[in-house]
């Protein structure tokens, strides 16, 4: 039993054929990349809390900056706070593009999303840099 207009070789319906419609084989990078960024997150994160509690424990300012100044601890909280954004941008436009339907408003929320992303990124890697050089 056959559907009108459809090829039993490609079972794509007439209409997806003429509108192109169908994988644009970039989906494996994006959740490769996903899964990579929170595979990243899950190790960081730990060390993040163990960072956080020498700073807790180091009792004042001067310790703590002293502490940030050394470069691996530096290397490392800029490695957070990058990859913490770059997965958090990467999860967002999951989201949007699931459940955002109006063309328009998917664009602009794409946008608006890696703009916030890449900017709240930025800033957390100037206060990094900030504290590490002592200005």
């Amino acid at each position: 039993m056959s559907t009108p207009g459809m090829d039993r070789a490609n079972l794509r319906t007439p209409l997806k054929q003429v509108l192109g419609l169908g994988s644009a084989k970039s989906g494996t990078h994006h959740f490769i990349v996903q899964r990579m960024t929170g595979l990243a997150l899950v190790l960081l994160v730990i060390w993040v809390v163990g960072f956080t509690l020498t700073l807790v424990h180091a009792g004042d300012y001067a310790h703590a900056r002293a502490l940030l100044r050394q470069p691996l601890c530096a290397a490392g909280l800029v490695a957070f706070v990058v990859v913490s954004f770059w997965h958090a941008q990467l999860g967002l436009q999951v989201v949007i593009e699931d459940y955002v339907h109006t063309r328009w408003l998917e664009i602009a929320s794409q946008i608006a999303v890696k703009f916030v992303c890449a900017g709240a990124a930025l800033i957390g890697v100037i206060a990094i840099f900030r504290v590490h050089i002592g200005y």
